[in-house]
């Protein structure tokens, strides 16, 4: 999933359900200069998701204690 963050940010935001950002994240990466910040922004995005996922694993596993 970080190469298709880096490569092809908006599909990265569309795949995870993010259809809004994946579309905003398209019209900044048609421009040359865009492409850049819109990868970075896929990659950041991709980051918080999964550090948000890891926390509801560990919050859930401190409930079942």
């Amino acid at each position: 999933m970080t190469l298709l963050a880096i490569l092809l940010p908006w599909l990265s935001f569309i795949l995870r359900g993010r259809i809004l950002r994946g579309i905003l994240c398209l019209l900044l990466q048609l421009t040359i200069i865009g492409w850049l910040p819109a990868a970075l922004w896929a990659l950041a995005n991709l980051n918080e998701s999964r550090a948000e996922r890891r926390n509801r694993r560990l919050i859930r596993a401190m409930k079942a204690r």
